[in-house]
């Protein structure tokens, strides 16, 4: 990782902070590891600026927005020449919350939610344009 030389036990402290919480503000973290909250914002300015952190994200509940079908589905493209517009069509899909390129079975592997199982067939059948396809149902969250 480009940079880490520069980066301490503190650092990795107040990464796993943000990583846990990142609502917290800089004197709230800065209590845990002994620094002003100023001293905390110099430092995670640094962390953006060497591309350790990259952004921030939100813990929600899709249930609570009629985001009820939960799938999991492996892409399995016709051909090399349709990454690309596959590409674009993810993009454009509001249902895909996920997705990426691997290795092993299938080309991607993507997240998708919907409010009904009818709706994850439409974008099941929008798919299909690009090649075939293998879905799991998630039923249950552990972690």
């Amino acid at each position: 990782m480009m940079g880490q030389e520069h980066i301490d036990e503190t650092d990795l402290l107040i990464l796993r902070q943000l990583i846990h919480d990142s609502t917290l503000s800089h004197k709230e973290i800065g209590m845990t590891v002994h620094m002003t909250g100023q001293a905390v914002g110099a430092r995670i300015r640094r962390l953006r600026e060497l591309g350790v952190i990259t952004g921030y994200s939100v813990g929600w509940n899709p249930e609570k927005l009629g985001l009820h079908v939960h799938a999991l589905i492996t892409v399995f493209l016709n051909s090399g020449g349709a990454h690309r517009t596959f590409l674009q069509f993810v993009e454009a899909e509001e249902e895909i919350e996920e997705a990426h390129r691997v290795s092993g079975e299938g080309c991607y592997w993507m997240r998708a939610r919907t409010q009904s199982p009818e709706r994850l067939n439409a974008l099941l059948d929008r798919l299909l344009k690009y090649g075939n396809y293998k879905v799991s149902l998630a039923i249950g969250q552990i972690k």
